[in-house]
C-alpha cells in the first residue's frame, strides 16, 4: 500500500509518499519569505501560496519516488488543527485526488503526524512513549500507544504562546528578524546562557505538572531589553538570546522527563520545528542519558511541517485497518487531540 500525504496547516506545502514505514519520496514548498515583512504568518497569504504550490509539489514528490498517481492506494491529509484557509486548500486538494483516483481518504491530526514521522527514520515506535511536540503553533506533551489504533492521551499543553511563537517574538524584540527560531539559536551560541535569569513559568509544585506558558518569559525579555536601553546601556544580544533559549529548553525537557517518570515509559520522542533547536536537543540528550530514557528525534528536515509526516501517520492508519474518513470530511482549525484519525463531518 502506497499512501500519499498532504500537509498545508501553516506556511509549508508538503506532499510525501510512504509505504510500510518507508519514505519513498517527498517535496516541500515554503511561503516563509512572503510572511517575513509582516513578522509572522498571514493566513490568506499562506492559503494563496498553497494553492499555487500544491500541484508542482505533488509532481516533484511523485518524481522523487519514481511513481505515478495511479500507483497511490490511499490519500492522507491534515484536517486540523491549523490556519483555517490553509488547511482547507490541502484538504480540498486531497479530496480531489481521492475522488479522481477512487481511493480512500484519511483526515489526520497534525500533531499525530509530527509523532509518526520518526517512524521513517528510526523504525516502529515502542508500545508506549511520551512525545514532546514543540513548534510555532503547538507545545504539547502526549502519551502514545499504537498511533494507528490507540487513543492519544494529552498530558499537557501551553496555556498561551507556543515555544516557537515565543522564539519569533523574542527575535523581533532583539531585532533579529523572522523566523526567530533559527536566528536565535545561531546567535545564542555566542552568548552566556546563565547571564540573565529569565523565569521558568509553571514550575511551582502547585502548578499544572505538564502545563506550559511562554508568554511570561517573552515579556520578561522585552522588559529587560527595554530597561537596558532606557538606562543607556548596550543590549548584549547573544547573552539575552542564550538566556532566553536556556529558560525554554529547561522547562521543556524537565517536564518531558517528569512525564516519562510518572508514566513509567523509557522512550521520549522529541518532534516539531523547535526540536531542531540545538540547545533543546542537547539538553534533552543530557537529561535522557542521566535518566536512562531513550531519546528519539527525527532528522531536522522532518521536524518542521512536511508531507512525509502526514503520509507516515496515514500509512500507520491504513496498516491498522482504520476506517476512511470519507469525502464529507471538513476542516477543523482547532481539532482536539484524541487520536490520529479525524473522521467527519464535524458536528
Amino acid at each position: 500500500m502506497i499512501v500519499l500525504g498532504v500537509e498545508s496547516s501553516c506556511d509549508e506545502t508538503g506532499v510525501g509518499l510512504v509505504s510500510e514505514g518507508v519514505l519513498l519520496g517527498d517535496a516541500l514548498a515554503s511561503s516563509m519569505d512572503a510572511h517575513a515583512r509582516f513578522g509572522g504568518v498571514v493566513p490568506e497569504v499562506a492559503a494563496r501560496a498553497h494553492l499555487e504550490a500544491i500541484v508542482p509539489v505533488l509532481h516533484e514528490a511523485l518524481d522523487k519516488a519514481s511513481l505515478q498517481l495511479s500507483d497511490v492506494d490511499a490519500v492522507a491529509v491534515t484536517a486540523g488543527p491549523g490556519l483555517s484557509t490553509a488547511v482547507q486548500v490541502g484538504l480540498a486538494s486531497a479530496k480531489a485526488l481521492a475522488f479522481a483516483l477512487d481511493k480512500p481518504l484519511y483526515g489526520v491530526h497534525h500533531l499525530a503526524g509530527h509523532a509518526a514521522v520518526d517512524v521513517l527514520e528510526h523504525g516502529p515506535l515502542p508500545s508506549r512513549c511520551v512525545a514532546l511536540v514543540v513548534s510555532g503553533g503547538h507545545t504539547s506533551l502526549l502519551l502514545l500507544g499504537d498511533l494507528g489504533r490507540d487513543p492519544i492521551v494529552h498530558l499537557g499543553d501551553t496555556i498561551d504562546d507556543a515555544a516557537g511563537e515565543a522564539f519569533d517574538k523574542v527575535a523581533r524584540v532583539l531585532g533579529l528578524g523572522y523566523p526567530g527560531g533559527p536566528v536565535v539559536d545561531r546567535v545564542a551560541r555566542e552568548g552566556d546562557p546563565h547571564a540573565i535569569g529569565f523565569p521558568r513559568a509553571l514550575s511551582r509544585p502547585s502548578d499544572p505538572a505538564y502545563g506550559f506558558s511562554f508568554s511570561g518569559v517573552k515579556t520578561a525579555v522585552a522588559r529587560w531589553v527595554e530597561a537596558r536601553v532606557d538606562a543607556g546601556g548596550e543590549v548584549p544580544v547573544a547573552d539575552v538570546a542564550a538566556s532566553f533559549q536556556e529558560a525554554v529548553a529547561d522547562v521543556l525537557t524537565r517536564k518531558a522527563l517528569a512525564a516519562c517518570r510518572e508514566h513509567r515509559v523509557d522512550t521520549l520522542l522529541l518532534v516539531g520545528g523547535v526540536a531542531a533547536n540545538s540547545r533543546v536537543r542537547s539538553l534533552a540528550e543530557e537529561r535522557c542519558a542521566a535518566a536512562g530514557v531513550e531519546l528519539r528525534v527525527p532528522p531536522i528536515r522532518l521536524c518542521t511541517d512536511n508531507g512525509a509526516m502526514i503520509a507516515a501517520v496515514g500509512d500507520l492508519l491504513v496498516r491498522a485497518g482504520a476506517p476512511a474518513s470519507g469525502l464529507d470530511l471538513g476542516a477543523d482549525p482547532s481539532a482536539p487531540l484524541t487520536g490520529a484519525l479525524l473522521a467527519g463531518p464535524w458536528t
